[in-house]
């Protein structure tokens, strides 16, 4: 029998990733969406559309991390052998703006799957995804898996307590419930309102005179980043060994947002400082200066260890977007042909 995984937020940037992973590996896949007027599953389309492969695909289920009750049937129905918490209200900024949700999801979200697994009885294994915003102000650089947490923001709050709810339920209950403190992570997936992507995207539209401008906050804020790709398999890393643990995951080097301004608009052979303005809009009202993780345990105990440099994420991400914005160009370009024929038909008739 092949081992059952479920994801939460199998729709984002590292649920797609791990559900790629795992059905590589031969995994029953099943991913938890929230019902909504929109479908957005562009990350995992290639994933549960392939009719050749019908058994080996991603199932995905009606739930939410608000509603215990559609867990619990989801937990029964699935039985799974692994659970995979990515789900979240998981922008820092937007969390300011809605901090009783994000509470609800984030935080409360987890505690909910912990305790359909305790009231169903499942040995299942739980992977909680946590964040480097728990240091938020760190109190000594580089941060491990020792160092206290100092949170920042709603967001970070709200990890904070999924964090210590996930070290409870594996103390109090005996569930195998790793935390994955996970440093930032990008890669092509990645939303478009984060600063990783924001800064890709609106560079090679800039390249093609498709934009003209870009808005940033804090240029000077440092970050550890590493491709999402490397993070999902540490995650299975964490729930394939013997005992349960919490693990720092990162690359061990920071990097500031001009130094990504500088990689992406330097790929592109443009000076950013030309087309990036400030405004104040997007200033955190409490900022978190730097974040560098080390992954020392990681390495030691699970083997795991990044592959991809910053230099690297930063080109890929450069590259496809630059496809998107060639993309991009192509349409606008037939729409006004189409529409100087429109045109010129309309005026032949009057």
């Amino acid at each position: 029998m092949p081992k059952r995984a479920l994801i939460t937020g199998v729709t984002g940037q590292d649920g797609s990733y791990l559900a790629e992973l795992l059905l590589e590996k031969g995994y029953e896949v099943y991913g938890v969406i929230r019902r909504s007027s929109s479908f957005n599953t562009d990350r995992i389309d290639h994933l549960y559309q392939d009719p050749h492969e019908p058994e080996t695909r991603l199932r995905l289920l009606y739930g939410d991390l608000n509603d215990s009750s559609s867990l619990n049937t989801i937990l029964r129905k699935t039985r799974p052998d692994e659970i995979y918490n990515l789900g979240a209200q998981s922008h820092v900024r937007v969390s300011f703006d809605v901090p009783e949700y994000t509470a609800e999801i984030t935080g409360v979200g987890a505690v909910r799957l912990l305790e359909a697994i305790r009231e169903t009885g499942l040995s299942t294994k739980f992977y909680q995804a946590s964040s480097s915003e728990l240091y938020g102000k760190a109190v000594e650089v580089p941060q491990n898996e020792r160092t206290p947490f100092y949170p920042r923001s709603p967001y970070g709050c709200a990890k904070a307590y999924a964090y210590y709810v996930t070290v409870n339920y594996r103390e109090a209950y005996g569930i195998f419930a790793c935390n994955g403190i996970l440093f930032n992570h990008e890669s092509e997936r990645r939303g478009e309102t984060f600063v990783s992507r924001k800064i890709s995207r609106a560079a090679t539209r800039i390249k093609l005179g498709l934009q003209e401008k870009l808005y940033l906050g804090n240029l000077d804020a440092r970050r550890d980043w590493g491709h999402a790709r490397d993070y999902v398999k540490a995650m299975w890393m964490m729930m394939q060994a013997e005992e349960p643990g919490d693990y720092v995951i990162a690359t061990g080097q920071t990097h500031s947002i001009k130094d990504f301004l500088d990689l992406a608009f330097g790929r592109l052979e443009l000076e950013w400082q030309s087309y990036v303005e400030i405004d104040p809009r997007y200033y955190r009202p409490s900022e978190v200066d730097i974040l560098q993780g080390d992954a020392s345990k990681a390495r030691r105990e699970l083997g795991w260890a990044p592959t991809v440099t910053f230099e690297q994420l930063v080109a890929l991400m450069v590259d496809h977007d630059l496809e998107l914005a060639k993309q991009e160009q192509r349409a606008r370009r037939h729409d006004d042909k189409n529409n100087k024929a429109l045109a010129s038909e309309s005026w032949g008739n009057h």
